[in-house]
C-alpha cells in the first residue's frame, strides 16, 4: 500500500514541490490537502491527485471550492487541520504552513500520534521543549524537511550526538555588503534569493539572516544540542547543506545542489531513499566550495535569534512574532531594511520584565504571540 500523506499548506513553495515529489513516486500517496487562501490551486491540485478531503483556511472561499470540486469533503475557515487529520487518516503529515499559524497544525498531527514531516520551524522556535515532549508522549517521529536540518538528520544516521552542529547559510542576496549600504536596499533586491526559489517570507528572513538564527533554535530541540555547539557558517554555493563533528574529531557533510526535492523526498520517503527527478551534483563542474564567519554586524537578526534561544521560554516566540510583522511591513514599504531588526529588538527590550523563562501550556504562547505583535505594531506606527 502506498504511504498516504497529507499536506497542510499545498500551495505553498514546499507544498507543491512535495507534490511533484508524491507524483514522481508510485509508493507516495496524497491523503488530503490544506491550503491557506490560494483556492484556485488548491481546487487544480485535488482535481490532479484525485483528493477526497481539502481545507482552506480562508472561509470566504470554502464554498467556491466545494462548487468545484463535488464529492470532496471541503472544511472551510479557522479550526480546520484538527477535522482534516481526523477525516483522511494518513500515515504521514508535511506541515508546510508559514509562520507561527503552523504550530497548529503541529499540534494536530502529533496529537493523532502521526508521524510529523517539519517544514515549519516556527513550530519548535515558540513551541520548542512542549512540541517535543507531545512528540515523546505520542511515540511520533518528527523528520526535518529544512535543508540545514535534513542535511544534519541524515549525517546522525546510526550515530551517537555530534560534538558540534554546523549550519550552513547561503548568506542570501546581500552577503558582504555593510551595514551602511543595507540602509538603502529595496524590497525587490531583497526577494532576489541567488540560489534558493522561496516564498517571500522565508526569502527576507534569508536575506536578515532571521532564517538561520530560528534555525540554531530548531536544531537545538531537534538534536538536543546546547547552544554552544551550534555554529553558523556562510556557504554562498549552497551546496554542503550542514555538518556535524564527532568527539574523534571526523566531521560529516551531506551534500547536494540547492533545491527543496531531495529533503523533501527523503523526509515523506523516510526510511528509504527513493530516486529523485532533479540534476546531479557535479564536484568537477562546482569547483569551489567556500565558507565565512556571518557578519553580526550587518546582519544583527542571526545574534537577536540566539540570544532569544539562550534566554528560552517567551523570548523566542516574542522575537518570531515581532519579525513575522516586521516583515510584513518591509514587504508593504511601511519600514526599511534594517528596520526589520530594529521592530524585533524594540519589541523583545518592550517585553522584557514580562517574558516568562519556562512555558507552561500552548495557550501562554498565543497570548504571548498576541502581545509581541502589539508591541511591534506599535514601533512601525
Amino acid at each position: 500500500m502506498p504511504k498516504r500523506i497529507l499536506i497542510l499548506g499545498s500551495t505553498g513553495s514546499i507544498g507543491t514541490q512535495a507534490l511533484e515529489v508524491i507524483a514522481e513516486d508510485p509508493e507516495l500517496e496524497v491523503a488530503g490537502l490544506a491550503a491557506g487562501a490560494n483556492f484556485l490551486l488548491l481546487i487544480e491540485q485535488a482535481r490532479q491527485f484525485s483528493v477526497k478531503s481539502v481545507a482552506i483556511m480562508d472561509e470566504n472561499t470554502g464554498g467556491k471550492v466545494a462548487e468545484a470540486l463535488p464529492g470532496v469533503t471541503v472544511c472551510a475557515g479557522p479550526g480546520c487541520i484538527h477535522g482534516l487529520v481526523d477525516e483522511t487518516e494518513a500515515d504521514l503529515v508535511l506541515n508546510a504552513v508559514v509562520g507561527a499559524a503552523g504550530l497548529e497544525a503541529t499540534i494536530a498531527a502529533l496529537e493523532h500520534g502521526l508521524d510529523l514531516a517539519l517544514a515549519n520551524k516556527e513550530s519548535l522556535v515558540i513551541g520548542g521543549a512542549l512540541v517535543m515532549e507531545m512528540a515523546r508522549k505520542r511515540s511520533a517521529r518528527i523528520l526535518p524537511v529544512d535543508s540545514e536540518h535534513s542535511a544534519i538528520f541524515q549525517c546522525l544516521e546510526g550515530q551517537p550526538l555530534p560534538e558540534r552542529i554546523m549550519l550552513t547559510a547561503s548568506g542570501g542576496p546581500f552577503f558582504g555588503l555593510s551595514r551602511e549600504q543595507l540602509e538603502s536596499v529595496t524590497r525587490d533586491q531583497a526577494l532576489l534569493h541567488p540560489r534558493w526559489q522561496m516564498g517571500n517570507k522565508i526569502t527576507i528572513d534569508s536575506a536578515t539572516l532571521m532564517n538561520k538564527g530560528l534555525e540554531v533554535i530548531e536544531a537545538h530541540y531537534l538534536f538536543g544540542v546546547g547552544y554552544d555547539d551550534i555554529e553558523v557558517i556562510v556557504h554562498p554555493q549552497s551546496v554542503i547543506h550542514s555538518l556535524v563533528r564527532f568527539a574523534d574529531s571526523s566531521v560529516l557533510a551531506q551534500l547536494g545542489l540547492p533545491s527543496m526535492k531531495l529533503p523533501i523526498a527523503y523526509a515523506l520517503g523516510y526510511p528509504r531513499r527513493r530516486p529523485v527527478k532533479m540534476p546531479k551534483l557535479d564536484l568537477i563542474k562546482q569547483k569551489e566550495l567556500t565558507f565565512f564567519k556571518p557578519d553580526l554586524e550587518a546582519f544583527p537578526c542571526l545574534q537577536l535569534a540566539v540570544e532569544a534561544g539562550r534566554r528560552g521560554g517567551g523570548a523566542p516566540i516574542a522575537l518570531n512574532a515581532a519579525n513575522e510583522i516586521a516583515v510584513a511591513s518591509f514587504l508593504t514599504g511601511r519600514v526599511g531594511f534594517p528596520g526589520i531588526a530594529a521592530v524585533v529588538e524594540g519589541a523583545l527590550a518592550a517585553m522584557d520584565g514580562g517574558l516568562p523563562t519556562r512555558l507552561a501550556s500552548f495557550e501562554e504562547i498565543e497570548a504571548i504571540d498576541a502581545e509581541a505583535r502589539r508591541q511591534a505594531e506599535a514601533l512601525i506606527g
